[in-house]
């Protein structure tokens, strides 16, 4: 961990008191000189504090170089960075001090302005903490020549080590074995990556960064948020980010990420350089009808939990749980830091001397750090300036430059959303929270801006006459080498709806079934049955006589239409219509007929048809079809060119699937022909291609499976059905 520093204009130090300053904290400070030794027998880390009766260079190592370019002080930090020969933890040096002379080495044994101060400590025993301990030491040491060091009162580094494994640990075993209960700690978030990373491929040290400043108005709800709730800045900005996380991964409730914490939890500590830096899993179960304010509370009790039992080894933890091999946590990782004097921060004093901190050193130490995780975000509060920052780090391994730019953008549109006063959406649960940005929603909106003014709803039967009167000579619906034209049709269904007009005295909206073979009298029939202003319930023939009048008795319907081959299904109790008796026996008488049919009082937002599904239960269930929205849909096809008078359909749908109505009746509504099929026509597949190829179809509709099996069957024949094909719709399955 490299710290580097440059002596201001006209300010020296002198390399002698330097050196003697450094021995005397070194002296002090029994962490850096403090050896680490695995002992294999006892698989045991072993620590032992190296006497420091010899010669200075016994305890730490102190060099001089000389440099003409920044170039060359850019290699040294390198090397001060990467090279792990620089520390020898076996015999506890871990710390050393390199003074980097610009172009000359001094001749009063001074170091002068240009002149670089590089503080190197091995992480092993050392965290971001120790260096203002470290740094007030120094300047002491060097001001008055000496440093107060009773060997008899100080807590040692090595006596907090052997204090830290006697402590009661039972409390805090209980609390992580609990708070980590059933979850897999494994399993990555579901970050939008670009690339995943094998198990055992290398990762690399490629970093994207991406910082951004709160605005000052943002800053200040957030500031006062907080203390007008007396909440910590830390608790509210990390809830923020789990709901962030939450919304980021499509709603993973279950949400494990990493936290450093600086793990001095007592006064002694805070004055012992050392690694007291831990680790912590903050796992949150998040609730997405929980409200922010609620998941802010939620938070803190686990914050303030997870903080008590900080000082329970990360090694512990993980061992609780064995089958864990690279723990998520790792890689997702949060960060909130209070900065409370930037220019101190950056500013030494060491005697009279002002040294700068070179910003970047103390950046490549976090960098470093980062390095080894996916994702990570890192908040700051100035407290000079009362403004927020953020820093989210990522893996280029994992993620394009694009992508984590995006994702900061989300995370500042959330912050904004949540607490500016025009967007105020802290009492709102967080499933409702919004990751779309206002470009993305001006984009959507354009998409999604597809309202359209149709016509006003009609009746089915009136737009079908209509047709009728443009193409009276166009064939409307063909079945093998049966046909009749829009005209004829017209007729026959005038035929079938007189009859039942005079003889059932059909109340609007009454429901009326049909159970026939496919055939042109299914078209027929099922427009029959709207102009008399009734609502259409197809029967299948091939369903068992029971369960015909089961269906019947369930809608309480009172005729049947049926025809020669399905007629001796229902017995005396139902009402049946020969379809086939009365187009034969019947005839339209004038204009006294067609004026009755032009007052059935057919009431718009009526309902159109009726079908039936099992549903879970197995047991038939009615599901009633709305006119209106029956018929937008209709002119919906239309409007998008899916369906139109050129078309040719294939009416493939068996008469238990209510997508046949769909076939027929929005064909003749949009001025289409419709092609029929035999009774099974649609599971013969030669016969099927012969229609397909013969009739020219231009419109096809399906399930997938129906499709896989058609095509595998046009290939394994050779054959080329499809060629006259511009529209096939499918749907209709789900598992």
């Amino acid at each position: 961990m490299p710290f580097l520093y440059r002596l201001s204009s006209q300010h020296s130090l002198s390399i002698k008191k330097l050196r003697h300053a450094l021995q005397l904290v070194v002296t002090k400070h029994t962490s850096l000189r403090t050896s680490l030794i695995f002992d294999t027998e006892k698989s045991l880390l072993m620590q032992r504090i190296i006497d420091y009766s010899g010669s200075d260079n016994q305890l730490f190592a102190f060099i001089e170089n000389t440099i003409n370019t920044d170039e060359q002080l850019n290699d040294i930090i390198q090397e001060e960075e990467r090279n792990p020969q620089f520390f020898d933890l076996t015999y506890g040096l871990v710390f050393r001090c390199h003074i980097i002379h610009y172009e000359q080495i001094s001749l009063n044994d001074r170091l002068s302005e240009k002149d670089v101060l590089v503080f190197n400590f091995h992480h092993a025993l050392f965290d971001f903490q120790s260096m203002n301990i470290f740094l007030h030491d120094l300047n002491q040491a060097y001001t008055t020549g000496q440093l107060s060091n009773d060997d008899n009162n100080t807590l040692r580094y090595l006596d907090y080590s052997v204090i830290e494994q006697q402590m009661p640990m039972t409390d805090a075993s209980m609390f992580w074995l609990d708070t980590l209960h059933d979850c897999n700690l494994n399993q990555f978030l579901s970050l939008p990556f670009d690339r995943y990373r094998l198990s055992n491929e290398y990762r690399t040290d490629r970093r994207i960064t991406f910082s951004f400043n709160f605005d000052l108005d943002l800053s200040y709800q957030l500031v006062t948020y907080s203390s007008s709730n007396n909440m910590s800045l830390q608790h509210m900005i990390l809830a923020t980010y789990y709901a962030f996380l939450f919304k980021l991964t499509n709603g993973e409730r279950d949400l494990c990420i990493g936290m450093n914490i600086n793990n001095r939890y007592k006064a002694e500590l805070k004055s012992m350089i050392g690694l007291f830096e831990n680790i912590i899993p903050l796992r949150c179960q998040l609730d997405p009808y929980w409200s922010f304010n609620q998941l802010i509370e939620h938070i803190y009790d686990i914050e303030i939990n997870a903080l008590k039992y900080s000082y329970y080894p990360l090694e512990r933890i993980l061992d609780q749980h064995p089958n864990v091999e690279n723990p998520a946590f790792f890689n997702i990782f949060f960060g909130f830091q209070l900065n409370e004097n930037d220019n101190n921060k950056n500013e030494v004093m060491i005697g009279d001397a002002r040294l700068h901190l070179i910003s970047n050193s103390l950046n490549r130490n976090r960098v470093e750090m980062m390095n080894k995780m996916d994702f990570s975000v890192l908040v700051e509060y100035d407290l000079n300036i009362n403004q927020f920052s953020c820093t989210i780090n990522a893996s280029l391994d994992l993620f394009n430059i694009e992508t984590v730019d995006k994702i900061g953008q989300r995370f500042h549109f959330m912050l904004n959303q949540l607490f500016h006063v025009k967007d105020n959406q802290l009492e709102k649960s967080v499933y409702e929270l919004s990751l779309i940005l206002s470009d993305e929603r001006i984009v959507l909106e354009s998409i999604n801006n597809t309202k359209i003014i149709f016509p006003s709803v009609s009746c089915i039967h009136h737009e079908f006459v209509c047709q009728v009167m443009k193409y009276p000579q166009k064939l409307a619906v063909e079945l093998d080498d049966q046909s009749l034209t829009y005209s004829e049709l017209l007729y026959y269904i005038q035929v079938l709806s007189l009859d039942i007009l005079h003889k059932y005295y059909i109340v609007p909206g009454e429901i009326i079934c049909q159970c026939v073979d496919r055939s042109l009298l299914t078209v027929i029939g099922i427009m029959a049955i709207e102009m008399v202003g009734g609502v259409y319930c197809s029967l299948s023939a091939r369903d068992p006589e029971r369960r015909l009048h089961t269906l019947i008795e369930e809608i309480q319907s009172r005729l049947v239409l049926v025809h020669h081959l399905t007629k001796t299904m229902f017995n005396a109790d139902t009402i049946s219509l020969d379809i086939d008796s009365v187009l034969i026996n019947n005839v339209v008488n004038g204009n006294i007929d067609i004026d009755r049919l032009s007052n059935t009082g057919i009431i718009v937002r009526t309902i159109a048809y009726v079908t039936f599904t099992s549903g879970s239960t197995g047991k038939p269930k009615v599901v009633p079809v709305h006119l209106e929205g029956f018929i937008n849909y209709f002119y919906s096809l239309i409007n998008i060119d899916a369906l139109n008078k050129n078309d040719i359909v294939l009416q493939l749908a068996a008469s238990t699937f209510d997508i046949h109505i769909l076939e027929i009746l929005a064909s003749l509504f949009s001025g289409a022909t419709v092609i029929m099929l035999h009774p099974d026509g649609n599971m013969d597949f030669a016969y099927l291609d012969y229609v397909l190829r013969s009739k020219e179809v231009t419109h096809l509709m399906a399930v997938p499976t129906f499709l896989k099996y058609l095509c595998d069957f046009i290939l394994e024949k050779n054959l080329s059905p499809l060629k006259s094909i511009r529209n096939v719709s499918y749907g209709g399955e789900y598992h």
